[in-house]
């Protein structure tokens, strides 16, 4: 599974979102975690690949994507 941090914005390291790509038997699955901190399917790595994004993703490793997720969850009010 490899993640990835979104950055908005030129020169900004604020953090806007985590996407994920995982590997199955079809294919490469990308999703993004939403507001209610469920993950869905998303073309936002694609879409970085083929420079057609309008942020930066940057990879990270699984425990700095579960680290960004409990900020998101604080963030959002989310107790779990």
């Amino acid at each position: 599974m490899q993640y990835y941090v979104i950055v908005a914005g030129q020169g900004s390291r604020a953090a806007s979102g985590l996407a994920r790509r995982t590997y199955g038997e079809d294919g490469p699955v990308d999703e993004s975690l939403h507001r209610d901190l469920s993950w869905r399917n998303d073309s936002a790595i694609v879409e970085w690949e083929y420079g057609d994004l309008d942020a930066e993703l940057v990879r990270i490793s699984e425990q700095e994507a579960e680290n960004l997720t409990a900020a998101f969850r604080v963030r959002l009010g989310r107790s779990s």
